[in-house]
């Protein structure tokens, strides 16, 4: 089985009050195409800085990452956000649209960025919202959609440059348990159909039964709980 992303032994340290503290130590994550893994734990357990690093945001102090089998240690700016912008989709716990951009423009932009042609870029923007559900709102501006369509509509902007891997940070939390179990039904259909990656940080136990492992964050290291 091919796996989409990997981080080999992930170490981060940060000041803190003048104290070298230690987030991340010699973590270690594959996450095979068509997989969708939750990652949970406390708060300051480094959660944020884990996604951070495996979304090439943030560099760590030691360790290697793996995008699509391509390392992203040796990358300038410019190509880590050529690598963002193709092999990475992002959702994040507020969709983050942009206000004054209708759903198909917040689509097209994503496909502009990525140097898409037109043609293929319409036909992508058509098979993303038929797929979820969205066709009658492509000329709705974000303030005109309920909370489990704004979220639905960033699903679509992280697919649309079919990203080897999505990244998801707690991307239930502004939603009710029926529109949180179906946005994370619908990122695990979109891993296993497509052959995607994705990871998903989560507070939320509900939606644990859709994933296919669960992971906690402890100690600077993901352990694996049945």
């Amino acid at each position: 089985m091919r796996h989409r992303l990997i981080l080999n032994n992930i170490t981060h340290t940060f000041e803190d009050g003048g104290i070298q503290r230690t987030v991340l130590n010699n973590l270690n994550l594959q996450v095979s195409e068509g997989e969708l893994v939750a990652v949970m734990g406390p708060s300051g357990s480094g959660k944020s800085t884990f996604l951070s690093i495996a979304g090439a945001l943030l560099d760590p102090k030691g360790g290697e990452v793996l995008l699509d089998g391509e390392s992203v240690s040796d990358k300038n700016k410019q190509e880590l956000s050529d690598i963002r912008l193709h092999k990475i989709g992002f959702i994040f716990q507020s969709a983050n649209l942009i206000p004054y951009l209708k759903v198909e423009e917040q689509l097209t932009l994503v496909a502009k960025l990525g140097n898409m042609n037109k043609r293929k870029a319409a036909e992508r923007i058509r098979e993303l919202l038929d797929m979820l559900g969205l066709n009658h709102r492509r000329s709705a501006y974000p303030d005109k959609l309920s909370g489990g369509e704004r979220q639905r509509v960033a699903i679509a902007r992280a697919l649309m440059n079919d990203p080897a891997v999505l990244l998801a940070d707690e991307p239930t939390a502004s939603l009710d348990a029926s529109r949180g179990m179906d946005v994370v039904r619908m990122l695990a259909e979109e891993a296993r159909e497509l052959g995607k990656s994705a990871v998903m940080v989560t507070h939320d136990e509900r939606v644990l039964p859709l994933c296919d492992r669960v992971l906690y964050l402890e100690n600077g290291g993901l352990i694996e709980r049945k």
